[in-house]
């Protein structure tokens, strides 16, 4: 038999978890690629003015990287072995023959770029992103250059995440020369932007090793029968039946040749004529979103709004939501002599501060006797901290009065339950309204 290592099994016990199209044919839903889905911005235009008499005066942000290689080599090695294995034997099926050299090419390109580095989207991502920041508020800008304001960039450290940094700050740069000099030195504050790995995230650590009800959802996972027979239809699309019946860890081999389907968009740019790698001919649409669901459910539980009545995923953010407030009050208070604050970061901080923030679709945790399930909770990953995730708040004056705009990928979003808005339906709201439902008053 075919020993193969198993990869983590994903946290979440699944009872009825898709709605009944995730079997229907086609392409693939963006949500199948779950945390790994590239960045599109949710809106591009229709933003609300301000209310009159209100210029914005400062604006912050926090952003996922890019999207990136695989962090490591570890998934394509292990379906090349059993492909060279399957080849040599003449156990491969006719699709099925592509499927090596496909994820050699790609196993290649990444190794170019570097396991875990952005590719070229993510640097295109970066440089739109922050291109599109400054067409928004381009008197902001202008008025930052005619003032002499700095604008801060910091980072969490890890090379994906400077390297983010410094193409975003790079696009405002190239926007506007005369931004050049009042950008950077990029600096680097582990605490607030990998605070997981830091002292805040010291509780939540333990939790990851340590719960046992995590580990029992992790572990009653690994027994769905959905998952087993999603796993023998995507290793049956490129292997003989008998030679799938010798693999012992079919969930694990089917799991590797996802990952490499999910990570393969983000590496758009590096795929021959930049026409893509062709993965999605060895996974269907509803294996796809079948194992997206699976990974989006693992994220849910480890990093995000995760069980009822714990916030041990989430309130190490607090350290993060707090910087937010900071900033702002500082340039309210005249503290301040920044013009923007730009930070670059992790889903391993985005998805907390998301679900800290009551974020749309990071609302509602799930009741240990009833799972999460796609079809009774919102939060997908793709939505939720695709690669390039972004939240922004625009801060604008009118006198001594403060309004505050939140973006999330882009789009004008609401602050949670129990903030009033300055007018029924509007995004902007007063800077000491925030205060109060934030409880910061």
């Amino acid at each position: 038999m075919r020993r193969l290592t198993p990869l983590l099994a994903l946290g979440a016990l699944l009872l009825t978890a898709l709605p009944a199209h995730a079997a229907d044919a086609g392409p693939a839903l963006r949500e199948s690629y779950g945390t790994k889905a590239p960045y599109e911005p949710r809106q591009t235009h229709g933003y609300q003015r301000p209310p009159a008499g209100f210029a914005p005066v400062f604006t912050e942000n926090v952003s996922r990287h890019g999207s990136r290689a695989a962090t490591g080599s570890e998934d394509g090695d292990l379906v090349l072995t059993l492909w060279d294995e399957a080849e040599a034997e003449h156990e491969l099926t006719r699709r099925g023959e592509g499927f090596g050299p496909a994820v050699r090419a790609l196993q290649g390109a990444m190794a170019e770029i570097g396991y875990g580095d952005l590719s070229g989207r993510g640097r295109r991502e970066m440089r739109d992103t922050a291109l599109r920041m400054e067409r928004r508020v381009p008197s902001l800008f202008a008025a930052i250059a005619d003032e002499g304001e700095r604008i801060d960039v910091v980072s969490s450290g890890k090379g994906r995440a400077v390297d983010s940094a410094a193409e975003y700050a790079d696009a405002l740069a190239d926007a506007d020369p005369a931004l050049k000099p009042l950008i950077g030195p990029a600096r680097t504050d582990t605490d607030l932007l990998y605070f997981h790995k830091e002292a805040a995230g010291a509780a939540y650590r333990d939790y990851l090793a340590d719960d046992q009800r995590l580990k029992d959802t992790v572990h009653a996972v690994t027994d769905q029968p959905r998952t087993h027979e999603a796993a023998r239809d995507v290793l049956r699309r490129i292997f003989t039946d008998a030679f799938v019946d010798g693999i012992d860890d079919q969930v694990g081999a089917a799991r590797a040749v996802y990952n490499l389907y999910a990570i393969a968009p983000a590496m758009s740019e590096e795929s021959p004529d930049g026409k893509g790698w062709g993965l999605e001919r060895y996974v269907s649409r509803s294996d796809a979103d079948w194992f997206g669901y699976l990974s989006d459910a693992e994220e849910f539980y480890q990093k995000g709004p995760g069980f009822a009545g714990s916030d041990i995923t989430y309130r190490m953010a607090d350290v993060l939501l707090d910087d937010f407030f900071r900033q702002a009050e500082a340039k309210r208070d005249g503290t301040s002599d920044l013009g923007a604050e730009l930070r670059f970061t992790h889903a391993e901080e985005i998805i907390p501060l998301a679900a800290l923030m009551g974020l749309p679709g990071s609302t509602r945790p799930a009741d240990p006797d009833r799972p999460y399930t796609y079809a009774d909770n919102p939060w997908r990953g793709a939505d939720v901290s695709p690669l390039g995730a972004n939240i922004q708040w625009d801060l604008f004056r009118k006198g001594g009065r403060y309004l505050v705009r939140m973006l999330y990928n882009e789009k004008e979003t609401a602050f949670r339950a129990g903030c009033r808005p300055v007018a029924k339906g509007s995004v902007f709201y007063d800077l000491d309204e925030l205060e109060r439902c934030f409880g910061r008053d």
